[in-house]
């Protein structure tokens, strides 16, 4: 049973997640917040695995309520509920440590899927969207993106290819599946990849092969 936060400033919101992701089997919603400051108040009593948090909200919104979250509960995980108009805030809130995101019009099914990725170790980066961003990002990004010849040279070819699939969102057996490799080596090329290029973690890995061009959609 996946444990389930919800935190949304607007009740219905709240309340019709609540209910749809509550009829499934899998998963356990074990309570809500209106805000990013409410889910670390609550977050650190329910302890959820998963926290689907909306990024525009007023008072602590998405980004500041997800790094609240990690900073203080690490092995929580934070998937962000967005629509179209918040592309500017998306890579903020991933770089601050969330697990990926969904616009909030997506089908239950597509929301479900996103979090047993997430639970099970993937990042969740719809492909169109991401794209979108990532557009926007790289008119914007210049200086980033003449870092990235010398960061790369030091990544094996082995390990460009690990960090592509990273920014698909795939999680390690999903890698191991498509590289026809062991797991325990792909969490090996996986940990070398994040010291060699400076990054936290394996999202910040995806995020960064997004937004570099290393990972296309």
């Amino acid at each position: 049973m996946i444990k389930i936060m919800i935190v949304d400033d607007q009740p219905l919101v709240r309340e019709g997640l609540s209910t749809l992701l509550g009829l499934r089997p899998e998963i356990e919603v074990v309570g809500t917040a209106m805000d990013g400051k409410d889910a670390l108040d609550k977050a650190v009593i329910l302890l959820p695995d998963i926290v689907l948090m909306d990024i525009r909200m007023p008072g602590v919104n998405g980004v500041e309520g997800t790094k609240l979250i990690k900073d203080s509960l690490p092995d929580v995980k934070v998937l962000i509920l967005t629509t179209f108009n918040d592309s500017e805030y998306i890579f903020d809130a991933l770089e601050e440590g969330a697990n990926g995101y969904l616009l909030k019009d997506m089908p239950t099914d597509t929301i479900v899927q996103a979090i047993l990725t997430v639970h099970h170790g993937g990042v969740v980066l719809p492909k169109e969207f991401t794209s979108q961003v990532l557009t926007e990002l790289r008119v914007n990004n210049h200086a980033n993106m003449t870092e990235l010849p010398a960061r790369l040279k030091e990544l094996s070819d082995r390990e460009v290819e690990v960090l592509n699939l990273l920014g698909e969102g795939l999680n390690n057996r999903e890698i191991a599946d498509a590289l026809f490799i062991t797991e325990g080596t792909v969490k090996n090329h996986v940990s070398n990849v994040i010291q060699k290029l400076g990054l936290r973690d394996r999202t910040q890995a995806a995020i960064y092969a997004v937004r570099h061009g290393i990972t296309t959609f």
